[in-house]
């Protein structure tokens, strides 16, 4: 079976980490947003180094609940939502998953039946 990289050029970045918090995959966009860190150079080095403590906390959190972690945020002028979830492999947390979305800052919501 072929293993489609449909992520390598979504338009939203999305990383995946190990358990241990190593960068396994960064998309194109991902490289593009963290150029300033190391862009495609990220794999294979561990983001606990990269956030802040507070950040690490919400991280462990993750992986230890198997709770995502959802919000939006504002950074120059671009408003994104970051899903932050664990992902897994035979049944057992291999990680974790953060897709990085820009989204408009008036948009519909719609509630559907």
């Amino acid at each position: 079976m072929d293993i489609i990289d449909w992520a390598k050029e979504f338009a939203g970045a999305v990383t995946i980490c190990d358990p241990q918090g190593i960068i396994l995959y960064i998309n194109e966009k991902a490289a593009s947003v963290f150029q300033g860190d190391g862009g495609m150079a990220l794999i294979g080095q561990n983001l606990f180094s990269c956030h802040s403590a507070d950040s690490n906390r919400k991280i462990e959190e993750i992986m230890r609940t198997h709770q995502p972690n959802i919000y939006t945020i504002e950074k120059k002028g671009v408003k994104k939502l970051i899903y932050q979830a664990p992902w897994f492999k035979d049944g057992k947390m291999a990680g974790l998953v953060e897709l990085s979305l820009e989204i408009p800052f008036d948009m519909p919501h719609f509630l559907r039946d």
